[in-house]
């Protein structure tokens, strides 16, 4: 089961959106396409509307899809953390879930992709998430 789950838009009111991270070319890898068009209904909604995760900090995420011209959609990714307004928000709580985000993220695209195998690219690069949970 995953701490990651996706959920309907949230109520923006109050709050703003905190980039936390960008993959400009999601097409190398059909699998990660197929996987985010199945998962939100992308070949029906298309650049409409967000898709949207709560993460295990309880925080919820937009994930907003590029689109390109010449190039299958989606094209790149977006991911925003929904936040108050005027509030800061912790690295280790953004690193924690975007792990988690990740994490999820591998395992419904599947496949050839292994956890194992992100597990040891962030244990190579440290990241900071893989050491907290670890613990």
């Amino acid at each position: 089961m995953s701490d990651v789950i996706v959920c309907p838009a949230p109520d923006l009111v109050e709050k703003r959106l905190e980039l936390v991270l960008v993959e400009d070319r999601i097409g190398h890898y059909p699998e990660f396409r197929d996987f985010f068009i199945h998962t939100f209904e992308l070949d029906r909604v298309g650049l409409a509307i967000p898709g949207y995760l709560t993460a295990p900090s309880g925080l919820t995420y937009a994930l907003v899809f590029i689109g390109r011209s010449g190039e299958a959609f989606p094209s790149g990714l977006e991911i925003y953390a929904i936040v108050d307004a005027l509030e800061p928000i912790g690295d280790a709580v953004l690193d924690t879930d975007l792990w988690a985000i990740l994490k999820w993220m591998i395992n419904g695209v599947g496949g050839e992709w292994k956890l194992d195998d992100l597990e040891a690219t962030g244990r190579l690069y440290r990241i900071p998430a893989l050491r907290t949970a670890a613990r």
